[in-house]
C-alpha cells in the first residue's frame, strides 16, 4: 500500500513539474512571439513620412567687373523667378530601438533628423551682359546656391518643419498602440509614453 501511495505521489510531482515546465515554455514562446511581432511592426512602418510645400521667389542677380579701374565697368544682371517644391522627410528605418523582453518594454533610442530637399525651377528674365563680362557657369551656380540658401531659411522659418514633426509623431503613435495592446511599455528619452501627447515632438 505504501508503495502505491509513494508511486501516486511521485506521479503527481512529476506531473506538476512537467506542467510547470510546459507553462514556462509557453510563456517564453509567447514573449518571443510578442517581441517578433513588435520588431515586424516597427519594420513595417519604416517608411518616409513626407510633407510637401511650394515656395516662390523673385531673385535679382547683378555682377560688375572693373576693366580699367573705375573708368570702365562691365555689368551683367538677370531677373530670376523661382518656383520650388520642398519636401521634408523622416526615414523611420533609421530609428534605433531596444526590446527588453524581461520587462516587456520597447525603448525608442534615437529618431532620425529631418531630410529637407529643395527642387527649384528657374525662369530667367531680362538677362543682360556686357561683352567683356558675359554670363558663364559660375554665375548660374552662384544664382542656384543663393536661391537654395534663401529658400532653406524660408523653410526653416515656416510651419513645414512642425507639420513634419507632427506626421512623425503620428507614425510613432503606432508603436504606442501596439505596445499598449500587448501589455508592453513604450519608453522614449527615459520617459514612459502613455499618451501621444507625451512625445516631446508633439505640437497641437
Amino acid at each position: 500500500m505504501k508503495k502505491v501511495l509513494v508511486g501516486i505521489i511521485l506521479a503527481l510531482v512529476a506531473l506538476l513539474i512537467y506542467r510547470s515546465c510546459a507553462d514556462d515554455k509557453a510563456n517564453q514562446r509567447l514573449l518571443f512571439e510578442n517581441s517578433m511581432l513588435i520588431q515586424q511592426q516597427i519594420d513595417n512602418v519604416s517608411k518616409l513620412i513626407v510633407t510637401e510645400g511650394h515656395f516662390a521667389e523673385v531673385y535679382n542677380y547683378a555682377d560688375s567687373k572693373a576693366l580699367f579701374g573705375p573708368y570702365l565697368i562691365a555689368q551683367k544682371k538677370a531677373l530670376v523667378v523661382v518656383n520650388a517644391e520642398v519636401t521634408i522627410a523622416y526615414n523611420l528605418g533609421e530609428v534605433t530601438f531596444e526590446i527588453d523582453e524581461a520587462s516587456k518594454t520597447l525603448y525608442v533610442k534615437d529618431l532620425p533628423e529631418p531630410e529637407i530637399k529643395i527642387n527649384p525651377d528657374f525662369e530667367y528674365y531680362d538677362v543682360t551682359a556686357d561683352y567683356f563680362n558675359p554670363f558663364d557657369a559660375e554665375d548660374y551656380n552662384a544664382i542656384k546656391n543663393n536661391v537654395n540658401s534663401s529658400l532653406l531659411k524660408k523653410v526653416q522659418g515656416s510651419s513645414l518643419i512642425a507639420n513634419a514633426e507632427n506626421r512623425l509623431v503620428t507614425e510613432l503613435s503606432k508603436f504606442l498602440v501596439l505596445t499598449n495592446s500587448m501589455g508592453w511599455t513604450l519608453v522614449y528619452e527615459e520617459e514612459p509614453i502613455r499618451d501621444i501627447r507625451d512625445f516631446p515632438l508633439f505640437k497641437d
